[in-house]
């Protein structure tokens, strides 16, 4: 898994017929504190996630093991939609 940010939404009119339906979410990186660090990729989102959000992805093989995701072409998923980031006993991350 991956701690991400999302960072906005990706449109694509023309697709796989089995992604029909799946809002696709552009996401980067980020550190334990909510900062972007690595390059953006497209995740399908499976837990309703919005613009800003930190939130855990599953890349892979483990993309596909989600309800909204079985048995489609997806290599990542939004997973989680993260509260807190507890990180060495002090919290790095709150959901405002």
């Amino acid at each position: 898994m991956l701690i991400c940010r999302v960072t906005g939404t990706v449109v694509a009119t023309r697709k796989e017929p089995t992604l029909d339906g799946l809002k696709l979410l552009l996401v980067r990186p980020c550190d334990v504190k909510g900062d972007v660090t690595g390059a953006a990729l497209v995740a399908a989102d499976a837990v309703g996630a919005g613009l800003d959000e930190v939130v855990l992805i599953a890349q892979g093989s483990s993309a596909r093991q989600t309800e909204a995701t079985q048995n489609r072409p997806v290599d990542a998923v939004v997973m989680a939609i993260v509260d807190l980031l507890d990180a060495d006993g002090a919290v790095s991350f709150r959901k405002s």
